[in-house]
């Protein structure tokens, strides 16, 4: 078995932290707080026993919820669901440090998608689910599958498409006397942008300074961090003019700042985004969650429109963010935990509660128009009732993302240089941070 992937001192450093809590009496790591397990089919005799790690309380709650149907519908084959939801880093570390070691590791798990790739190199330890996924390939968005795919096999079940979009804050955008359905162009946007700050002084957007401020853009015009074949393409001459266009926003056109906070998941910023801080934010499709649970003073305000095109491509949006579900080979019930996976996630009831329980637009978009995804909620509420509308518009128009082993890399350099250097120091153009972060991780590439 390859062990490429840690560091000679990690597998050392995680061994000996394994080592300690089997002596202590544990098998395996458990949450601290107890309201983060949730059980379902605890209460059925000869219940098979499945265990669940997530790091989203949203999600823990989901699948709690799908076991309870499960039951329900499959009296001949129950389950009884142990989900355990803990900090985001723990959680990957302690899968990865399972898998390693041989045990200890769940039936099933959410792996996020900038750790996704850690967990494909060498003997993988993840069950291939093509006989899930293969027979209803076309009904999914292609490029939401795919990034869970290698050599030909499907590891994980995606949970959301994850388009980008513009939420546009119309009570903003209607005092500047902007019609939203007029920006069609970035250069459109960016017109649009300099009327919302001379009549009302606030920003037409914020960037993130990590890679949220870039990679949507980014994918959307086509590019991405690396080729059909794996090789980098951070530096290239496309990622180099996105930059330069997203530093422009902030420091030329002076229509944009960056994020309170630094990103998009902060009190800071939801904070700043409820008081109308803001005119527009481009983020995937899955943030609805965000505004409905953060920003209630912004009910009945927002407007979701696709992105506004580049001139040099035809993507409407970008497909960003998301969790791989995945059946791990330690699990004694492989074949029980993967019919439960595709009742939860990949059917199209999964789907359809995907969107009904989480707000998250489905990666099956032949549920897009079934009825029940146009039943009032508190999404449809908060927004407005053509959401599903807009997503068919684009669907054969959203961009991909490729990932590699050093996507998490990548992702790094984003987060704690390029965006920094660029948008915060600015000590460094767009070209000079992106080759100096491409030829880093090079290197790395180099010595594997």
């Amino acid at each position: 078995m390859k062990k490429k992937f840690l560091s000679f001192f990690s597998v050392l450093l995680l061994s000996f932290v394994f080592l300690l809590t089997a002596c202590s009496g544990e098998n395996e790591a458990k949450p601290a707080n107890s309201d983060d397990i949730k059980t379902a089919g605890s209460d059925i005799e000869d219940a098979t026993e499945l265990s669940f790690w997530t790091f989203a309380g949203t999600h823990a709650d989901f699948y709690a919820n799908a076991a309870e149907r499960w039951n329900e519908q499959n009296p001949d084959k129950p389950i009884k669901l142990t989900v355990e939801n803990y900090p985001f880093d723990q959680m990957h570390n302690n899968l990865l440090m399972a898998l390693q070691s041989g045990s200890g590791a769940p039936d099933l798990v959410d792996i996020e998608l900038a750790k996704f790739s850690n967990f494909l190199k060498g003997d993988i330890q993840l069950e291939p689910l093509n006989d899930l996924i293969e027979p209803e390939l076309d009904k999914f968005i292609p490029e939401r599958v795919s990034i869970y795919e290698k050599d030909g096999n499907y590891y994980g079940a995606p949970t959301h498409l994850g388009a980008s979009v513009v939420y546009y804050n119309t009570e903003i955008m209607d005092e500047a006397g902007v019609n939203i359905d007029e920006i069609e162009t970035w250069d459109d946007y960016i017109e649009a942008g300099k009327k919302v700050v001379e009549v009302t002084g606030k920003p037409m957007t914020t960037i993130a300074d990590n890679w949220y401020g870039i990679w949507p853009y980014a994918a959307q015009r086509g590019s991405d961090f690396f080729d059909e074949n794996g090789e980098l393409t951070l530096d290239s001459k496309e990622n180099i003019e996105t930059l330069e266009f997203i530093n422009d926003l902030i420091n030329k056109h002076k229509i944009a700042e960056i994020a309170p906070g630094g990103g998009y998941h902060s009190e800071e910023f939801y904070g700043f985004m409820n008081d109308g801080g803001q005119a527009s934010l481009v983020i995937p499709m899955f943030y609805m969650k965000d505004f409905t649970t953060y920003m209630p003073d912004l009910k009945g305000k927002v407007q979701i429109r696709p992105m506004p095109k580049w001139s040099d491509s035809d993507y409407q949006s970008a497909t960003m963010g998301g969790t791989g579900t995945a059946v791990t080979s330690q699990s004694k019930h492989i074949d029980l935990a993967k019919e439960f996976l595709y009742f939860a996630k990949l059917s199209k009831e999964g789907n359809i509660k995907l969107w009904t329980e989480l707000g998250f637009d489905p990666p099956r978009w032949d549920v897009w128009e079934d009825p029940q995804m146009k039943e009032d909620n508190v999404y449809y509420q908060y927004f407005h009732k053509d959401i599903f509308d807009i997503l068919l518009s684009v669907k054969d128009n959203v961009a991909g993302i490729k990932i590699s082993e050093y996507t998490p890399d990548v992702l790094s350099e984003i987060d704690s240089n390029i965006m920094h250097r660029v948008l915060r120091e600015q000590n460094a153009t767009p070209e000079e941070a992106l080759k100096q972060s491409a030829d880093t991780i090079r290197q790395k590439m180099g010595s594997k």
